[in-house]
């Protein structure tokens, strides 16, 4: 019987492949009528075109704070890029994406386990073992390598390798992104800084200007020249610059404790000098929207990147339809008894192919890949969405720039035509052909002037960082080392 098995086997080869293949069919159930819908936004479908006049290399430097000349923020920026606990977290779910990748290809290579198992152990004498063994306590060990490779004949490996190294530039352009919000906020944060130090100044020297005011107001009412409503009017002005410049000396200490936070050490500003706008250098920068540069965003990349992952998944739930096929091996040592396990006779092996087949699994590899499509619908109407608050993003912050420009030159003349007037209501209070109505009410209007002049020029540098950020911060692709076929740094709108 044994020496006729393999003719057997051989006649009915032919049998056995057709029901492998019926098998097989079977198996790879219907993928019909399951696909993503989703469709990506392009630069022609948002009406953005290239810009010939703005070189895309000149728009927007990668250390772009520097061109602002101010050596405090500088140091402030760096200290936060290197200690920042957000930035610290962006950069380990890097590293854990990194990790999933070396995972995922490592999936696809042979695998080799050893094994050692020595057991004490009383055989049952009413079991399958017949006396003398049946009854009886022996010692049983096993001595082994154990080999398997899984043959990625559809590409489940590969598809997998693709999905995590997607996820793994998602989350490098991640970090990269939340790089560059952290530089924009500590800029932001700093000019809020100065914006206060300039208002503090301000409130100072209107204290020093009503004071001067209470003088001429004492003198006029010792004069007779003025009741004593003039000088509660007066008196009553001190009062509220005080008030206000304690208002803004807690203001202050606010701004200074947020950018403590933003670099992750505290009492940091307290050695630094109160920044003022005026030593601040404007920036210049292209005020245009050029497609290419929306395509440097960090944050878009990170979304085309998740679109690229997501469509590498739906891939590798297509190859759940199909079979596995896995190559299977061993060899090692089996004995009954401890003494005996290494000893001649002992020695044991294996080697053939694994074949897991789906055949009937109540519709969840469908249920699996319809998933699948509906997170590449998701990620990708979310990369349009990035997509389409980049663009206004840029527009609102070219759109700023170019308005407190305006504004600019119209306040200074504003505040020039204010002063002017403010000088004569107290030259004619002073010489008694006007009241200190007047003067009140040109003060107040000299006082608004200034304090929206240093709003102003807070505001052009303040939008200055926000187009820098909405251009990308000067954020380039990097070159990623794809480890599987297929895997390349993804075109950008």
């Amino acid at each position: 019987m044994i020496q006729r098995f393999p003719e057997f086997a051989r006649r009915r080869m032919p049998a056995v492949a057709a029901v492998v293949a019926a098998l097989v069919l079977a198996g790879c159930a219907d993928m019909a009528h399951i696909a993503s819908h989703a469709k990506l936004r392009d630069a022609d479908s948002l009406g953005l075109t290239a810009v010939p006049s703005a070189p895309a290399a000149a728009s927007v430097d990668r250390q772009w704070w520097l061109a602002f000349g101010d050596a405090q923020l500088n140091a402030l920026i760096d200290k936060s890029l290197q200690g920042n606990p957000n930035l610290q977290v962006a950069r380990a779910r890097l590293a854990r994406a990194q990790a999933s990748t070396a995972i995922a290809e490592a999936a696809g290579k042979p695998q080799i386990d050893g094994e050692l198992d020595l057991t004490r152990q009383k055989f049952s004498g009413n079991s399958i073992y017949p006396a003398p063994l049946g009854g009886s306590v022996q010692e049983t060990g096993t001595l082994q390598l154990n080999a398997s490779w899984e043959i990625d004949f559809f590409g489940k490996n590969r598809t997998a390798i693709e999905t995590a190294i997607g996820a793994a530039n998602a989350a490098a352009a991640d970090a990269d992104a939340a790089q560059v919000l952290l530089a924009s906020n500590v800029a932001r944060g700093y000019f809020q800084w100065a914006r206060l130090t300039d208002q503090l100044a301000v409130a100072r020297r209107t204290l020093a200007q009503r004071g001067e005011t209470l003088k001429l107001v004492r003198d006029r009412v010792s004069a007779g020249l003025d009741t004593r409503l003039e000088l509660r009017q007066s008196e009553g002005g001190l009062p509220q610059a005080r008030q206000q410049i304690e208002a803004l000396a807690e203001q202050i200490a606010l701004a200074q404790h947020a950018l403590d936070a933003l670099v992750a050490q505290p009492n940091t500003t307290q050695g630094l000098v109160p920044p003022v706008l005026g030593s601040i250098r404007p920036m210049a920068l292209q005020p245009t929207i050029p497609a290419d540069l929306l395509g440097r965003r960090a944050d878009i990349a990170a979304a085309r990147w998740r679109v690229e992952a997501a469509t590498s998944d739906v891939a590798n739930a297509k190859t759940q339809f199909y079979p596995n096929i896995n190559l299977v091996a061993f060899a090692g040592f089996s004995s009954l008894g401890f003494g005996n396990l290494v000893k001649s006779g002992s020695e044991q092996w294996g080697v053939g192919p694994a074949i897991q087949l789906p055949i009937f699994e109540g519709g969840k590899l469908r249920a699996n890949l319809r998933g699948k499509a509906a997170d590449l619908d998701a990620a990708i109407e979310s990369y349009n969405g990035a997509v389409l608050d980049a663009v206004r993003d840029v527009a609102d912050q070219v759109a700023s720039a170019q308005s407190v420009t305006r504004q600019q030159t119209e306040q200074r003349d504003a505040q020039t035509a204010a002063e002017a007037a403010y000088d004569i209501a107290v030259q004619r209070y002073g010489a008694g052909l006007g009241n200190y109505l007047n003067v009140l009410t040109a003060e107040t209007a000299v006082l608004a002037q200034r304090r929206e002049a240093v709003d102003l020029a807070a505001r052009a540098l303040d939008t200055q960082v926000g187009l820098a950020r909405a251009l990308g911060g000067g954020w380039q692709p990097a070159t990623r080392t794809a480890t599987a076929a297929g895997a390349a740094t993804p075109a950008h709108p």
